[in-house]
């Protein structure tokens, strides 16, 4: 009969590519159990949208059915998302394991959207997620994700809405349609306050932060308070947008918070009439960036109308077309992000960021 260390030598074979190490030595099995030739365990991932989980069940199951004697394998897929380590002197947002701000040098790139589906996507596969909506001057979030009902306060203590699996907070559940705020950076920066100390988050895998474009008082404010994850990057291919983003990814680089990878918004557009691809912005200049910076590439969003359709009508596309390829882009997307985080929290000096 085969022993729990030659199970466990067999399964130190299989490695997870995003982390370089094997699942053994991570300590990903879990509740290794034997009787006779059956082996059950549980394989234990560091988030429940993995881009590999399927990829190593297989190799796992493979590995073991390979040891002498064993006669059936049963493995239970799992997830714990571990804490990200964050700079000695900050405090973490209590709850919240990931903290990943959404940022962009310009408007107009589709960050508010990706911000939003990108919540989703984390919270459809398992994750418990949270969306900040720090976009003070365009707070667009409550429209996308279909919120009309505004948060309960209890007291001093604000009860976000949630919508989709994802909790939500936003200034636009405190202004009028028309209404704009005209705030100078203290007015902002104890918004900002409101919005981490004053709201019952509760326990949170990710909490996705859509900051507002550009390089000012938020971005600043909110790298200083908050020990964050990694920052995920959204431009469209032209020059214009990539020369502006990489100002956005400057000013993190100063503030030596890590970025997370770059997401290439509006990359195609599929014709409704021919089908052909038509790539309107240019061609793969997020992608080239990525490189050039070395950082990863998320990947690529086309532009496209049922996108935007979804987005005004309050119904994310991974709700409404959860088969469309548009949301299995966003999906794919969430899993790269998550796996970016896994590498933070795991071991720090995987993530190599050049600036």
């Amino acid at each position: 009969m085969p022993s729990k260390d030659q199970i466990l030598e067999a399964l130190s074979s299989v490695m997870d590519p995003d982390l370089g190490r094997d699942i053994v030595s991570l300590g990903f099995i879990k509740n290794l159990n034997m009787d006779g030739g059956k082996v059950s365990f549980d394989l234990e991932l560091t988030t429940p949208a993995c881009p590999v989980k399927d990829q190593m069940k297989e190799q796992s199951e493979n590995a073991v059915r390979a040891v002498e004697g064993v006669e059936s394998v049963e493995l239970t897929l799992t997830a714990q998302v571990r804490q990200a380590q964050g700079l000695p002197e900050m405090k973490p947002l209590p709850g919240v394991k990931h903290l990943v701000p959404v940022a962009s040098g310009k408007g107009g790139v589709g960050k508010s959207t990706v911000s939003a589906n990108l919540a989703v996507a984390l919270a459809k596969s398992g994750a418990k997620v949270g969306l900040m909506d720090l976009d003070i001057y365009g707070p667009s979030i409550p429209t996308i994700m279909g919120i009309t009902s505004p948060p309960q306060i209890d007291g001093e203590r604000i009860h976000p809405p949630e919508r989709h699996g994802v909790k939500v907070m936003s200034m636009g559940f405190f202004l009028d349609d028309d209404q704009a705020v005209i705030w100078r950076g203290p007015m902002l920066v104890k918004m900002i306050d409101e919005f981490l100390g004053n709201v019952e988050w509760g326990e949170l895998d990710y909490m996705i932060i859509d900051l507002p474009p550009g390089t000012g008082d938020i971005q600043l404010s909110l790298c200083q308070k908050l020990p964050l994850t990694g920052a995920v990057i959204v431009s469209t291919p032209q020059d214009v947008a990539l020369k502006v983003a990489k100002k956005a990814i400057s000013l993190f680089g100063t503030l030596k918070t890590p970025v997370l990878g770059m997401v290439e918004n509006m990359s195609y557009h599929h014709c409704s009439h021919c089908g052909e691809r038509e790539e309107i912005f240019g061609n793969s200049g997020a992608r080239d960036a990525a490189e050039k910076l070395n950082f990863p590439f998320l990947g690529e969003l086309p532009l496209a109308t049922a996108i935007r359709e979804q987005s005004d009508s309050g119904v994310p596309i991974l709700i409404s077309e959860p088969e469309s390829p548009h949301s299995k882009s966003f999906e794919a997307i969430a899993s790269q992000v998550a796996a970016q985080a896994s590498i933070r929290a795991m071991d720090e000096q995987s993530l190599k960021i050049s600036f």
